[in-house]
């Protein structure tokens, strides 16, 4: 069998195969954070296209810690129920479910404060942010808790912190947004602390399988690297993380040299220099690209993300590619 194609064991959970679709924000939420019926019909159509675990996007884990005012929430009871439908809708398929916990940090583009670890703007286009005091910090670690608590209410199988992108808690890991001269600022251990503390939080309310994503590379000269990044995921590990979601870039303004499977070499660095496992993401696109990676135990879960929204039934055509024989939801079986 494909490796694609492979079971593969989370903790008590097994996913079918190794397609995992990589949280992307819709924009399509009411202004209080409640899902839509897009939101229904955009997971579950992936979840009949086969692919093994969705993780819903970011999800704001306080209101004022959402990118738009159109993001999912999870920082209130009223959410459970519509996130649950999600659920039902996904796993009606076989898919296994999954949801990141987000705060957009100086990157919200909410009405009113918004906060991160020191008062530098994104740009030009953006607020200037207020810089977090101890006891703020203290309210965003219970708020992560406090989410995943609502998530296992939903139902969901898997949650992803979401640590990349430059969003909160990446503004804290990089020195290239994180000026502060207190135990959150500084050296490496400073800067991972409040990700310490997050993952802390959620352990203490959630047994089942625990990711992050991360920016692996900042591609700014103050800022964070690979390096970096493999002390940080040993961390990570001794704290009970099961998988590094590794992404690249979004902290400063930046020029990324883009190309197909650029940030897999990020991922295999992280997976051998940290010996965890790790998902790979970043233009992968083609079945023969992804059986690669795993074949050469580069990462072991592939991260699909702008592929899955032109392709919903991608599995399907990329089993067919590697030869392999898997089975569409009974009502499409003609088409195949």
């Amino acid at each position: 069998m494909a490796k694609l194609f492979e079971p593969y064991q989370l903790q008590n959970i097994t996913l079918k195969n190794r397609v995992v679709m990589a949280p992307m924000c819709m924009y399509s939420a009411q202004d209080d954070g409640l899902a839509t019926p897009f939101h229904q019909v955009h997971y579950a159509t992936r979840a009949a296209g086969q692919v093994g675990l969705i993780i819903v996007e970011a999800t704001g884990v306080v209101p004022e810690g959402r990118i738009s005012s159109n993001d999912l929430g999870i920082w209130d009871d009223a959410h459970i129920e519509g996130l649950s439908q999600l659920v039902q809708g996904m796993k009606a398929y076989g898919a296994n479910t999954g949801i990141q916990l987000a705060h957009a940090g100086r990157k919200a583009t909410v009405d009113g404060e918004i906060f991160a670890p020191s008062a530098i703007a994104f740009s030009d286009d953006f607020k200037t942010p207020t810089e977090m005091t101890l006891e703020d910090i203290e309210y965003v670690v219970e708020a992560f808790k406090n989410a995943a608590v609502r998530a296992a209410k939903a139902g969901f199988d898997v949650l992803e912190i979401h640590g990349a992108h430059g969003y909160l808690i990446s503004e804290f890991l990089s020195p290239a947004t994180n000026k502060r001269n207190d135990q959150y600022g500084g050296s490496q251990e400073n800067r991972y602390r409040l990700l310490r503390q997050v993952i802390d939080a959620i352990r203490s309310v959630w047994e089942g399988p625990l990711f992050v994503r991360v920016s692996a590379e900042d591609y700014a000269e103050d800022g964070t690297t690979m390096d970096d990044f493999i002390v940080f995921s040993r961390w990570m590990k001794s704290q009970g993380i099961d998988l590094v979601d590794v992404s690249t870039g979004g902290v400063v303004q930046a020029r990324i040299n883009v190309f197909p499977g650029y940030q897999v070499t990020h991922a295999e660095a992280i997976k051998h220099g940290a010996d965890i496992p790790t998902g790979a993401v970043g233009l992968i696109t083609t079945a023969i690209q992804a059986e690669e990676i795993l074949q050469n135990n580069r990462a072991d879960l592939i991260f699909l993300a702008r592929v899955l929204l032109r392709e919903p039934y991608w599995p399907l055509h990329a089993a067919k590619d590697l030869r392999e024989e898997i089975k569409p939801p009974v009502q499409y079986v003609r088409g195949w």
